[in-house]
């Protein structure tokens, strides 16, 4: 074998070794600090702690995994962080309280469980997939979700646990009014929204995963999108697997993650194509803002949003890793 032989074997075992037969998205919420109040500090952190679910969800995929268990994996890392409005970091409702949505779908058999209004979870997203795979239900809520959750052992811990001093300080400037925020606001200088992940795995199944702490000053036991499948989260190995983040209450409103499933099926658009049509118009049209990430049984991605930003990560089919919050 000549050396020029040689090297062509080299690059193409190299080039080999780079690509994926699986692909993976995440996102910690749309809309972002305006970039005045993001430091430089505090930017390392919001990319190492997406890095860190990245690569925790593209492992259990690299590995031979399923999608749907990378996804919840990968969602667990963002509830884990104080950073991101999900578990941990979950927004002060009106009441001083922490109440939490969860939702997760599996591409290959439609099954999805969710889970709302949940209190003390350690991990919504677990109970979610608890839901799913040992209830014969896919929405729980209220007192009826914790009961579950007790029955199943699931992992508590008390309202110190989910304590953070910002969002704290969110709650209270508008503590005692009718008013509440939106997290993903461009009008305050707060960290935003939902958590979530899409993945395709190397045998082309699908599975999709949102949690969110919701909004801060919620009343009334106001759910948002996250744990609504076909709104905030939904999966079908035929089209794509998706996850949104916003006004909640568009998204619902729009139907927004199943439209673009619907997109793919019934007006075999691609999946940019599609999510595009969902992000950038029908609720715009409507007054939506937020994004949504995406993957299709093909490995494809897509992350649109129509805010400022978006915090976002991916790894897709070709071994290409990003990781952003601005456009």
């Amino acid at each position: 074998m000549t050396a020029i032989e040689m090297q062509f074997v080299i690059f193409r075992t190299d080039y080999k070794h780079k690509m994926n037969n699986f692909s993976i998205a995440i996102h910690g919420g749309a809309g972002t600090l305006v970039k005045g109040m993001m430091t430089p500090e505090l930017e390392v952190q919001y990319k190492d702690a997406l890095k860190k679910a990245l690569d925790i969800g593209s492992d259990i995929l690299r590995n031979g995994g399923s999608a749907i268990d990378a996804v919840e994996q990968a969602v667990i890392s963002l509830e884990d962080s104080h950073l991101f409005n999900a578990g941990k970091g979950s927004v002060f409702t009106s009441k001083g309280k922490h109440e939490m949505d969860a939702s997760i779908m599996d591409g290959k058999s439609l099954e999805a469980g969710a889970v709302s209004l949940v209190a003390g979870i350690k991990n919504p997203v677990s109970l979610a997939r608890e839901v799913m795979d040992n209830s014969d239900h896919v929405f729980l809520a209220g007192e009826g979700a914790m009961e579950f959750a007790k029955f199943r052992a699931v992992e508590m811990r008390d309202e110190a646990f989910f304590y953070d001093e910002f969002r704290f300080q969110q709650w209270q400037e508008i503590k005692d009014s009718d008013k509440f925020q939106l997290d993903h606001s461009v009008k305050k200088d707060s960290k935003f929204g939902t958590v979530g992940a899409v993945a395709c795995d190397e045998q082309g199944n699908l599975a999709a995963a949102t949690s969110t702490g919701g909004m801060t000053n919620k009343r009334f036991g106001r759910i948002g999108d996250s744990p609504v499948i076909g709104s905030g989260t939904y999966a079908n190995n035929q089209t794509c697997a998706v996850s949104c983040t916003g006004s909640g209450e568009f998204f619902i409103r729009g139907v927004a993650a199943y439209d673009v499933s619907c997109l793919m099926e019934y007006k075999g658009l691609s999946l940019e194509e599609a999510a595009n049509e969902v992000v950038f118009n029908r609720l715009k049209t409507i007054n939506g803002d937020g994004g949504l990430i995406a993957c299709d049984r093909f490995g494809n991605i897509t992350m649109p949003f129509n805010t400022e930003g978006m915090y976002r990560a991916s790894l897709d089919i070709n071994g290409k890793e990003t990781i952003s919050i601005y456009s």
